[in-house]
């Protein structure tokens, strides 16, 4: 049986929490919830809880430890360093990124991770991406939305191309949809349940529509929660391009064609949404996260899911499709 390695984890660094406080703006906060913990809001929003198991790598290993979960691939969850001016964004970069290089240097057998970027600045993320690649990186996490714009912005492109030129993989995790103040998803705190997988699913039908996989045929792109909605979704962006001329202006290709280059994880919650995102994805592309340290996570839960694949699926799974992809 393969070693069980969790791609979809996060930690943060006390300097990259000081930041945030002192230069995240008006639009952010962070404030108690119902049941009493902490919260940064985006909008009115909730959306992440800094918890204190977060900024501790020794319960981290525990965990991973009482999971079964050999290795660890780190990044940065949302808000990441999208709400700061450049200088206060690119620190926020250096800091995490160094916390996780320092972090594997002190546990090199488990854990690796992956670079955020100033996105929004683009000179400032080519040159936060070229130090952390230089310090150990295994690829670069993004959020659905870079402050409220697609990923699919023209001046995002420079950075991109560096990507694509350097065959990296990219992890892309969902923040707070933009509208999130008019769709009234702070009730029940929404954003979780529903808020983060639509912020997924529209990002990457945006980039399919775009070209974008055209344009970058060697970025490989991750997409947290399983791929969010695509997998039930797939045959209607099919359908949609199939009948709509819009959305045949820069792809001739089917949508779910170019699925099929995409990766995701395993954060998901039955062994039916997983079997779908397999369907969808294929085999070679699937591989497993836990999202800890979130409330939301469930290291041990989704592994035994994983372990009721057949044996060879269940490894590459486990942990071979991480292994080749991110070159561990």
């Amino acid at each position: 049986m393969h070693q069980a390695i969790d791609i979809h984890s996060h930690m943060l660094c006390e300097e990259w929490l000081q930041l945030f406080r002192a230069h995240s703006g008006s639009r952010f906060s962070i404030r108690q919830v119902t049941g009493g913990k902490e919260v940064i809001h985006y909008d009115g929003v909730a959306f992440m809880t800094p918890e204190a198991r977060m900024f501790d790598y020794g319960q981290r290993i525990a965990a991973m430890d009482e999971a079964g979960v050999g290795l660890a691939v780190l990044s940065l969850t949302g808000p990441n360093v999208y709400w700061g001016d450049e200088q206060a964004s690119a620190r926020a970069a250096r800091a995490i990124n160094r916390s996780f290089a320092d972090a594997e240097a002190q546990h090199p057998g488990r854990l690796r991770w992956i670079a955020s970027l100033p996105f929004q600045y683009p000179g400032a993320a080519l040159a936060e991406l070229a130090r952390a690649i230089d310090e150990g990186a295994r690829g670069v996490m993004v959020l659905g939305n870079i402050g409220g714009a697609s990923l699919t912005d023209p001046r995002f492109e420079p950075i991109w191309a560096e990507i694509d030129r350097r065959e990296l993989p990219v992890f892309l995790h969902p923040t707070v949809p933009c509208g999130c103040a008019e769709m009234d998803i702070a009730v029940y705190q929404l954003s979780a349940s529903v808020g983060f997988t639509f912020d997924s699913t529209l990002a990457v039908t945006r980039m399919i529509f775009d070209g974008f996989f055209d344009r970058f045929p060697r970025l490989k792109l991750i997409v947290a929660h399983g791929g969010g909605t695509l997998p039930f979704l797939a045959p209607r962006l099919d359908r949609c391009h199939e009948v709509i001329a819009a959305a045949r202006t820069r792809i001739s290709e089917r949508p779910s064609t170019y699925l099929k280059r995409i990766y995701s994880d395993s954060v998901l919650y039955s062994g039916n949404a997983l079997r779908d995102t397999l369907e969808v994805f294929g085999e070679d592309h699937v591989l497993f996260g836990s999202d800890y340290p979130h409330n939301i996570s469930d290291m041990s839960g989704i592994l035994a899911t994983v372990d009721l694949l057949p044996p060879q699926l269940r490894d590459k799974v486990r942990g071979g499709n991480a292994r080749r992809l991110f070159a561990i």
